[in-house]
């Protein structure tokens, strides 16, 4: 995104995402015009172009900002390749339920609004999901290498997995009868099982 110099511009720059974020998970893509969000800062419609050329930039923006500080968040905390394959598969998804419930309106609208991107735009927002897809994939490949997870095929797992983890983010809500360090031990649990591996039961919590 374009964005005027100076900290009064950077900050105006990143209002102006934000208020989109909030409109387009709100009404969706094609309901929110570049008035509306200019209206939602407190700026004049034409000074909004200061800061995007226009709403398919802005909303590229979004998507690639999200994917990008997705992998790089996960480079902070990925595991080496020498730890366990079901350790990794822990690690990897208590990241996974952390990083999306915390940003639950940008998750949804990665999702929701891909449909809405040109097809220049797709192709780079679906060359970073699969970078992190294979994240993923390649922690199910070790296991299956290493004859601690069995699956019939990888792939399709590992699409099943990451759509079953994300999921959280559209009906977690904070106070619930389940925090987010509870969440992530039943989910570690079920993906564990989807990859094959013998976990035990857990106690369901009242």
């Amino acid at each position: 995104m374009a964005r005027k110099s100076g900290s009064s511009g950077e900050k105006t720059a990143i209002a102006v995402r934000e208020a989109a974020i909030r409109l387009i998970a709100q009404h969706g893509f094609a309901a929110v015009s570049m008035r509306q969000i200019a209206r939602e800062v407190g700026v004049q419609a034409g000074a909004l172009y200061l800061y995007t050329p226009d709403k398919q930039s802005l909303l590229f923006d979004i998507l690639k900002s999200h994917m990008e500080d997705l992998l790089s968040s996960w480079q902070d905390e990925a595991p080496g390749s020498d730890m366990a394959p079901e350790a990794r598969l822990e690690r990897f998804v208590r990241f996974h339920i952390r990083y999306h419930i915390s940003r639950q309106d940008r998750v949804f609208i990665s999702y929701m609004e891909l449909r809405n991107l040109s097809p220049d735009n797709f192709v780079e927002i679906e060359r970073l999901r699969r970078l992190y897809e294979d994240v993923l994939g390649e922690i199910l490949s070790d296991g299956a290498a290493k004859g601690v997870f069995v699956m019939e095929d990888i792939r399709v797992t590992t699409m099943a997995m990451i759509a079953m983890l994300t999921g959280v983010s559209t009906w977690f809500r904070e106070g619930g009868r389940l925090g987010p360090d509870d969440i992530a031990a039943h989910y570690i649990s079920m993906s564990l099982r989807l990859a094959g591996a013998h976990v035990p039961m857990l106690a369901v919590a009242e």
